[in-house]
């Protein structure tokens, strides 16, 4: 039984900095690449940030040089340290424990999301 909990949204000034943790707990995901995905009201959700058990990572363009992902493969646990940050970035933030990559570049997420975490970045 899969779970997947998301923790350390919040609010943050134009500018300030947040980290989110992302933790996989009654299985195992060690070998898959895990990440971070956002939505807003009137859009789909967008990728964030992926990284793979290696530690590969990609991340949206939007993102680039403000966010950074990393890993602690031995316990399942995805951080999402967020500096920069814009009034663009307020969404909820939703973590994914198993994606898929394909071609090296198109990334799939499965079904194992969290519940979502609300980050909101003032002006």
């Amino acid at each position: 039984q899969a779970q997947v909990v998301e923790s350390g949204g919040g609010l943050a000034e134009a500018g300030g900095s947040l980290r989110l943790s992302c933790t996989a707990s009654g299985s195992t995901f060690r070998f898959s690449a895990m990440g971070w995905y956002r939505q807003t009201p009137g859009k789909q959700r967008e990728l964030v940030a992926v990284i793979t058990s290696a530690g590969g990572t990609k991340y949206g363009d939007s993102v680039k040089g403000r966010f950074t992902i990393s890993r602690d493969n031995a316990r399942n646990t995805v951080h999402l340290q967020m500096d920069n940050l814009k009034p663009e970035d307020t969404a909820v933030y939703y973590c994914n424990a198993d994606i898929t990559i394909i071609g090296g570049t198109y990334t799939h997420p499965s079904d194992h999301w969290g519940q979502g975490t609300q980050v909101t970045v003032s002006s």
